[in-house]
């Protein structure tokens, strides 16, 4: 991807512990690298997004055409506080055998970790169940009825989803609200209380951004809902074909994000039906398009998200 993401935005502004971390951080969170990020100077913003095109027609010579327009909607964006907290005893991290510096590199790995794992679980669940209820609006409040296919898994809470997705300015976007401010602060010893209110020095660290994520066209993103373990309810290359169907042209999505259950049921899929009766390779593309396994996407779904 020849676009700015999270991972660039941090570059730019200069925080190198922050660039660092999230370069061990990415191969369990893939998002970061794939969803193109953009600045904003505050926390919101408002977006027009067409959500139709005018009407254009043939007509006779010596008659007249009804003018037609293009309809807007104004589309306000918000960027959430994400502002986690470590602190330790200070004489449990001077104890530590390769020193201090070391148990608070690891920390500092462990909490940035953490917060994009978040992020991830955040771009498809939102504020419902699955996301964070103080976090930014998800794909799965977002995603138009007319680009969700039903797989028809039937047993209560193990449902997954497979979502088309693509990236860009007019599509699916990461926003950083601040200027792009992602800081992870300096290490600093204070007061901290044990779970008694008794006071001791401890190291204390926190990461601060400001996150948002904004859908800029219906046709961003698209999904197939209901996936279980139950027979015949996984994933298939029917039901990617279904999907892949809703999306007009030029609208072609850039990657399936899915579990890793979801990739395996595709797998197995294809080796019932191959001529040699060979285990068929682990797919990574479905037409061309990739596919991206990630851990954001739960195989534990309510069936009425």
């Amino acid at each position: 991807m020849a676009r700015p993401t999270l991972l660039d935005i941090a570059k730019a502004n200069g925080s190198d512990p922050v660039v660092g971390l999230i370069e061990e951080v990415v191969p369990a969170v893939p998002e970061i690298s794939l969803f193109e990020a953009r600045t904003i100077k505050g926390l919101n913003f408002k977006t027009l997004v067409r959500t139709s095109l005018p009407t254009v027609a043939f007509r006779n010579a010596n008659e007249g055409t009804a003018a037609t327009k293009s309809t807007y909607e104004n589309r306000l964006v918000e960027c959430f506080i994400m502002n986690p907290r470590w602190e330790c005893d200070k004489a449990v991290a001077d104890g530590h055998e390769d020193g201090a510096e070391a148990f608070i590199a690891m920390e500092g790995l462990g909490i940035v970790t953490a917060a994009f794992i978040t992020v991830g679980k955040q771009i498809y669940y939102g504020t419902g169940t699955g996301g964070d209820a103080k976090g930014f609006p998800g794909m799965v409040a977002t995603v138009d009825s007319s680009l969700v296919v039903d797989a028809g898994g039937s047993t209560a809470d193990t449902g997954s989803s497979v979502w088309a997705v693509k990236f860009g300015p007019q599509n699916a976007q990461l926003i950083v609200g601040m200027n792009g401010d992602l800081n992870l602060g300096d290490v600093r010893i204070e007061t901290i209380f044990d779970s008694d209110s008794n006071p001791l020095d401890g190291y204390v660290q926190t990461l601060l951004a400001r996150i948002g994520f904004a859908i800029n066209s219906k046709y961003s993103i698209g999904r197939i809902k209901k996936l279980t373990a139950d027979s015949g309810k996984g994933l298939t290359d029917s039901l990617l074909s279904q999907l892949y169907e809703k999306f007009p042209v030029g609208h072609k999505p850039d990657a399936f994000m899915l579990s890793r259950r979801s990739l395996g049921q595709l797998q197995r899929s294809r080796t019932a039906t191959n001529a040699t009766g060979a285990p068929a390779p682990l797919p990574t593309d479905w037409e061309g398009i990739p596919l991206q396994v990630t851990d954001s996407i739960l195989d534990t779904e309510a069936l009425t998200l």
